[in-house]
């Protein structure tokens, strides 16, 4: 098959099955990559269309795609999604009995299956492992990637043994996909993956569809009605450290006339199961949760993510704010931080039984996050420069961005920081730097005869915590960064030089934004009355068909595709099929249903 006839065959199958015109960015080039028999490793924001990139590979390559997923609730609403599409897929998990799994097994011997999800564990079960050997197998992929990552924020020990499947099946093509990764878990995921030849698609980080906001804690209960009120009857999620204070906050937000649920790792099965699965199904509904929540959840229109408490890094904050716009729709990232935080998240590194090397690393990661709250500058160039990606102009959709804060000169101090780094030959962390520039006697500067050095005791103007979160801000500014593999060492880069000859002057954070100042987040679309009659008959249609299916609306169709429906108001099936996320099988589905609200609406215009 040639490249041409790949591309032409690729393009037919995402319009006829998933609806689609044009690929998106990077797509094509994976898909083509994986028809032709190669190897992928796959970094592509959440939203950004990853699934694809393995779902339509498995239709066109000969037998059925594997595919690896960490999480049960995923696997059950990707095959639930593809069921809609006509695609013949399944899982493997615990949830079935041994009934069921015996006739996924037959139709998997038969040839009957384009898709089947397992969970790492059992993907490396002799039986599973046996019955692969038994059918074609058209690819591998690895969802969630970054879960084979023992520095990461997700690890998942048994990802570690699917290096497994370059060893048993060499001859069929893997992918593997993560929305996370930094330069260091990259090369991780191909190490311990067997990637080396893979091709490399690297989509970038960046959701210009998020608004990112980040405020100091004060009250933060009356912060985040005050957000709320932005967010009047949205899906949404608020994250929470510690599970009593999830039921807490889920139990008040109800008090104040909100459709909250709590979800933590604590709650009885069947309860947790059954907030998650209204949230899902259900309009409107807020969930109160830990980080238990969240990794495997498909929901599109969840239009905001709100943090009450520190995560424990950029990459975790990333992945869960990452949970709000899947579907490009306007969403908010919002989160509020104390220092309250800061102490309960050292308090918990230093009780961890983990070895003192993964201690250093949650350190930088959380001084790293703790930057990104005290930047001045665009918090979107700030976190996608932390994953190795330039952003040359400021947003226009973050809260500095819209609203900067008040700033300082602070030039001098960081040329007092920047000039200690480099006269201690960058092979020392923040505390003994800090230690340096308050002329501190302890016994590393002692051995280090630093007490020598020109910068010894210039930084007296300010605190020990004055001065780190100066180094924070430098951090986030890409002035300094850490080595992680020296301990922790702080090290100077290139763009730090025109601040040390005094060529650039550096702002940094002063205060707090003032009282009077009302918080910006963004603008909902604005439909006219007309349209928005239309817009929820259409909602209400999709209610309808979910449940009468016993699915969540979004597996019907996207709100993405229903502004599309509004838009366009199509009338016959060839119309109905030119809108976006409709393909044949949605076509015969539900045209006739959506088509008769569109003319229901139109006469009731017309009579008004």
């Amino acid at each position: 098959m040639t490249t041409t006839t790949t591309t032409t065959s690729a393009r037919t199958v995402l319009k006829q099955t998933f609806g689609y015109d044009q690929f998106r960015g990077e797509q094509q080039a994976i898909i083509d990559c994986l028809l032709q028999g190669g190897d992928a490793l796959v970094l592509m924001p959440t939203g950004g269309g990853k699934s694809l990139c393995y779902q339509l590979p498995s239709l066109l390559r000969q037998g059925v795609g594997i595919v690896v997923s960490p999480l049960i609730a995923l696997m059950q609403d990707q095959v639930t999604a593809l069921h809609q599409l006509g695609i013949r897929a399944a899982f493997l998990n615990s949830t079935l009995n041994p009934y069921q799994q015996q006739e996924i097994e037959q139709a998997l011997r038969a040839g009957n299956m384009d898709l089947l999800y397992v969970a790492p564990e059992r993907l490396l079960q002799p039986r599973t492992r046996q019955l692969l050997t038994e059918v074609d197998i058209a690819l591998f992929a690895i969802d969630e990637a970054h879960c084979v990552s023992q520095w990461g924020h997700d690890f998942r020990k048994d990802y570690l043994g699917l290096s497994v499947l370059h060893e048993q099946f060499p001859a069929v093509p893997r992918i593997a996909l993560t929305a996370t990764a930094d330069g260091r878990t990259q090369q991780e995921i191909i190490q311990r993956l067997n990637l080396g030849h893979a091709g490399v698609f690297i989509s970038g980080f960046d959701r210009p569809n998020i608004h990112y906001a980040i405020a100091e804690k004060k009250n933060a209960k009356q912060q985040l009605l005050k957000f709320l009120a932005t967010h009047q009857n949205d899906a949404g999620i608020v994250y929470c450290m510690s599970r009593k204070k999830v039921e807490g906050l889920a139990h008040w937000l109800c008090d104040q006339g909100f459709t909250a649920l709590p979800y933590h790792a604590g709650l009885p099965t069947k309860l947790r199961e059954q907030n998650q699965n209204r949230f899902l199904r259900e309009d409107g509904i807020i969930i109160v949760a830990t980080i238990a929540f969240g990794m495997g959840i498909d929901k599109p229109d969840v239009r905001f993510v709100a943090h009450l408490d520190l995560p424990k890094s950029i990459e975790a904050y990333y992945q869960e704010t990452g949970r709000a716009g899947r579907d490009s729709l306007p969403a908010d990232a919002w989160m509020v931080y104390g220092l309250q935080d800061v102490v309960r998240l050292k308090q918990m590194q230093a009780a961890s039984q983990a070895e003192e090397q993964f201690k250093r690393v949650e350190q930088i990661k959380l001084d790293a996050l703790l930057g990104l709250c005290e930047v001045t500058s665009c918090r979107r160039q700030v976190l996608l420069r932390y994953f190795g990606e330039t952003h040359a102009e400021p947003c226009g959709n973050c809260d500095i961005c819209l609203m900067p804060p008040k700033t300082w000169d602070a030039t001098e101090v960081a040329q007092k920081i920047l000039s200690t780094v480099y006269r201690t030959d960058q092979r020392f962390g923040v505390n003994h730097v800090i230690d340096v520039l308050l002329g501190n006697e302890t016994e590393k500067i002692l051995r280090f005869q630093h007490q020598n050095l020109s910068t010894y005791g210039i930084g007296q103007e300010l605190s020990a915590v004055q001065w780190r979160s100066v180094i924070r801000q430098l951090l986030a500014r890409g002035l300094l960064h850490v080595n992680m593999d020296a301990y922790g060492a702080l090290q100077l880069t290139p763009e730090c030089r025109s601040v040390l000859r005094g060529e650039t002057k550096l702002q940094l954070r002063k205060d707090t934004r003032p009282k009077h100042e009302k918080e910006k987040t963004h603008k909902k679309p604005i439909l006219d009355p007309v349209d928005r009659a239309l817009w929820e008959a259409l909602k209400d249609c999709r209610q309808r068909l979910a449940q009468e299916q016993g699915v969540p609306p979004y597996v019907v169709f996207h709100d993405a595709t229903l502004r599309e429906l509004v838009r366009f108001r199509p009338r016959t099936h060839r119309e109905f099929l030119m809108i976006n996320g409709v393909g044949e099988n949605k076509l015969k589905r539900y045209a006739d249903s959506f088509i008769r609200v569109i003319e229901d609406c139109a006469a009731n215009e017309f009579a008004g």
